[in-house]
């Protein structure tokens, strides 16, 4: 792998050209006899469609919209929708953290360039601010006309201070007393205070008093602790905003003062993280000090209770410096972050069905009291692992922690990008170290938003003898491997783990993922030179079974579409079939193109965000989009091509974005066998066939709901307990 990335453009909209064509070479890595190379004709066909890009940022819109219509459906558990409101909220905030942001420091750096939908920064950017409003005010019209009612029907009750009784409003004064009143601190403004800062994503009272005695008015901003629950509980499931409970006893706080004006706000700031990894000695270092500048971005929104006074909004917006377009005023409460605590209700009647992933079936005959023997399973053969479906806790973890406490491996190195607060799979891997084991761990600790949880973990290692390595300058390690090596009979022997998912028992309880273990020789020789690779200095650029971001995936998957139109023309078996988070590249989908106006069907399940335009006449028309949403949030990566009947598969970390393709170390790894080529099939068969429920995407850019009466995800947790 070499080390040279594409420059970093701040939010990777840049277009920065389509590749079409193989590298020299490349085809000896699919055997694809004669390779297919685009002509002159083929790429003038493609370029005489100047708009085939959609515009990403309003690519990502449209899916968060199609969240806010899981929360708009009726047929859903009532607490479910009320969860997507929170995950509509936590979602957009991110959008406006990072997306938003990075517009608005490349229009004042001005970095005016196009993106690949021909767009400039400020033209993106407006569109934004229409679409955003829109959906804001339908989100919290959801909330108001909807969930609150349904809601108080099943005996829950968010209720504003207005509607407390007077038993009420006694405890939540005795609970502002002991608990909350201790922790505030009022911040005034006048010329001896200046205007404070207001950090983001939090709730904030801006406060106005007057003296009784002068009659001068003075403005003050309190802070609601995030450390409290978002909604105080009052007992018999009826629930109150915290803000209200402050805001009914400021005078608490203002003693001799009269409070005229109360009101609800909140800023959003420009969070992203810019280091510079050649200028420090110690990344770590490094990462500490722009986390704490983090807290000090510039505002990007401004999020206002609709009643609030004039007067004070235009004081907020003065000092904290935003334009108009970025305030947005809405019916209260904000923040609707804290419905998660609202679904986490103990209410399973308003809930999905409980679902207990099971072990997978490969793994369960090889259990001897309890204890799922991993490495037995993996020599008898593959095992293709499907999470939420198949337990991660008897299979990637139980991997793990084997090899921590079996006396025959030797060496345990994996990388971790995210994991949870009490990770098993860092427990584990201090327990191989302090037993003698060689242990490395990559720890990717600019993964975004959990830098400061990966610091900790990295630190945590260090002190246990774990060898900690930060992956390579200006790439972020991304892939998701793990490799045991192991002492036996007939020599050494190496155990490998290549996913799609992050080593987060958490997140593998709600995340759709695909994971192989695998003991093939080939497969764990490609990883153990990927490793050496990141901890090391190495120059390797191609393995027999993986494809190694930045060097190779991109390459390689439009060689292998490129091959899909070989055998089309051929009047061989094509068909190519993808599965991502989101699909941006225009490499990757000018490739795609080609193999649409050359006849070959194409297939593209897509979570998120999708910059091809399907269905256009002469252009994408053998192309279909679909996208899947539901309980779990599906996240595997899958790359399935029908290879002139002879069907290959890939899984793997990337997804098709220039950042993944350029700017991370990502690993799709080829499946071994034809059982799991199968399993992967089976998948989009079900995710492409004509009744499953999905939103499909037209040309325009527009997504609409097919109306299909199969849920994915209910359909494959049935096939999961028929298996028991």
């Amino acid at each position: 792998m070499t080390h040279d990335v594409l420059p970093s453009h701040a939010g990777g909209s840049i277009d920065e050209g389509p590749l079409v064509a193989p590298p020299p070479g490349a085809s000896e890595t699919f055997d694809v006899e004669p390779p297919y190379v685009p002509g002159p004709e083929a790429l003038a066909a493609l370029d005489a469609f100047a708009d085939r890009f959609l515009d990403r940022e309003q690519s990502w819109l449209h899916f968060n919209q199609r969240v806010l219509e899981l929360a708009e459906d009726a047929s859903l558990p009532l607490l479910e929708r009320a969860r997507f409101l929170a995950i509509f909220a936590s979602n957009l905030d991110e959008f406006f953290m990072v997306r938003v942001a990075g517009l608005k420091r490349r229009i004042a750096a001005g970095v005016a360039v196009r993106s690949a939908s021909g767009h400039l920064p400020k033209e993106v950017l407006e569109t934004i601010w229409a679409g955003t409003r829109e959906l804001m005010d339908r989100h919290a019209a959801v909330f108001r006309d909807q969930i609150i009612p349904a809601l108080r029907e099943e005996g829950i009750e968010l209720v504003r201070w207005a509607d407390l009784d007077e038993d009420e409003q006694k405890y939540c004064k005795k609970l502002f007393k002991a608990r909350i009143f201790p922790v505030l601190t009022p911040l005034a403004v006048d010329p001896a205070h200046p205007f404070p800062y207001i950090s983001g994503l939090s709730l904030n009272l801006a406060v106005v008093v007057r003296h009784p005695k002068t009659g001068k008015e003075h403005f003050a901003r309190v802070k609601v602790p995030p450390i409290f629950d978002r909604f105080v509980a009052l007992g018999n499931q009826r629930f109150v905003p915290l803000e209200d409970v402050i805001g009914e006893h400021l005078k608490k706080l203002f003693p001799g003062m009269e409070v005229l004006k109360v009101h609800t706000f909140r800023v959003t700031r420009n969070e992203d993280l810019e280091v510079e990894e050649d200028d420090a000695e110690n990344l770590l270092a490094a990462l500490e000090k722009e986390l704490l500048r983090r807290k000090f971005g510039p505002p990007v929104r401004l999020e206002v209770e609709e009643s609030m006074d004039p007067e004070v909004l235009a004081l907020l917006v003065s000092e904290l410096g935003i334009s108009e377009a970025e305030v947005f005023d809405l019916p209260g409460p904000l923040d609707l972050r804290g419905l998660h605590d609202i679904a986490d209700l103990d209410r399973d009647d308003l809930k999905y069905d409980a679902f207990v992933p099971s072990t997978n079936r490969q793994l369960a005959p090889v259990e001897s009291a309890g204890a799922v023997d991993v490495f037995k399973a993996m020599r008898r053969g593959d095992v293709l692992l499907h999470h939420p479906y198949d337990s991660f806790s008897t299979s990637v973890q139980r991997f793990i922690e084997q090899a921590a406490a079996d006396p025959h491996v030797l060496a345990i190195k994996q990388t971790l990008y995210r994991t949870s607060g009490d990770s098993p799979i860092v427990d584990a891997l201090i327990d191989a170290a302090e037993a003698g084991k060689q242990v490395m761990a990559l720890v990717e600790i600019k993964a975004r938003f959990d830098e400061s949880n990966n610091i900790r973990w990295a630190r945590k290692l260090e002190h246990a003898g774990v060898h900690v390595v930060y992956g390579l300058v200006g790439l972020k390690t991304h892939c998701k491997l793990a490799m045991v090596v192991r002492d036996e009979p007939d020599g050494i022997r190496r155990y490998t783990h290549i996913g799609t998912g992050n080593y987060n028992p958490k997140t593998a309880r709600l995340y759709e993922d695909f994971g192989l273990l695998t003991a093939d020789e080939a497969i764990g020789e490609d990883v153990a030179h990927l490793f050496n690779n990141l901890s090391g200095f190495s120059n390797k650029a191609k393995y027999a079974e993986l494809l190694v971001a930045p060097d190779s995936v991109r390459d390689g998957l439009v060689e292998q579409i490129h091959g899909e139109v070989a055998h089309h023309l051929a009047g061989r078996p094509a068909r190519i079939r993808l599965k991502a988070n989101s699909v941006v590249d225009e490499g990757v989908i000018d490739a795609l193109y080609l193999a649409s106006q050359a006849g070959v069907p194409v297939q593209l399940l897509v979570r998120g965000i999708c910059a091809l335009r399907p269905g256009v006449p002469g252009l994408s028309e053998t192309v279909e989009v679909r996208s899947v949403l539901g309980r779990f949030l599906e996240h595997s990566r899958v790359f399935s091509f029908e290879n002139g009947g002879a069907p290959v598969a890939w899984i793997g970390s990337a997804d098709m974005m220039h950042r993944n393709l350029d700017r991370r170390v990502e690993a799709l790894v080829r499946l071994p066998g034809e059982a799991q080529v199968a399993k992967v099939r089976d998948l989009m068969d079900l995710a492409f066939a004509p009744d499953t429920s999905a939103w499909e995407l037209d040309g325009d850019g527009a997504w609409t709901h097919n109306g299909g009466s199969v849920d994915m995800q209910a359909e494959l947790i049935a096939a999961q307990r028929r298996k028991r």
